[in-house]
């Protein structure tokens, strides 16, 4: 896998702000870990499955239209990734996430500085 193309990838498809195209680098059965979920919803800090992440990132990109993401850094590991880039609210954030067999994410950690 070309770790620096899916991270420049990535980055752009947050920066568009579509949603199917974000998506499209994500599997199935995807788990997502994140205290972002509970700034744009009232509930847990981890989503599992596409439908329920779908609609978490659908009323994140609504509540912030002005959403740009510039990436720092990529590092990486066996089967896996991790992006450290500038996000929402002022916020650096690392992601690490797990890829499967068809390089997509099937599990996300998200970490934020203050």
């Amino acid at each position: 896998m070309d770790i620096k193309n899916f991270a420049a990838q990535w980055i752009n498809s947050w920066n568009s702000h579509d949603l199917e195209d974000i998506l499209s680098h994500y599997a199935d059965d995807i788990e997502i870990t994140t205290p972002m979920i509970k700034t744009f919803t009232s509930g847990e800090d981890t989503l599992k499955g596409k439908e329920a992440v779908k609609r978490y990132w659908e009323k994140a990109l609504e509540k912030v239209p002005d959403l740009h993401f510039e990436l720092y850094e990529v590092t990486y590991g066996i089967n896996s990734i991790a992006l450290y880039y500038q996000s929402i609210m002022n916020k650096k954030a690392m992601e690490v996430m797990f890829l499967n067999e068809e390089g997509k994410v099937n599990k996300m950690f998200a970490f934020y500085t203050d």
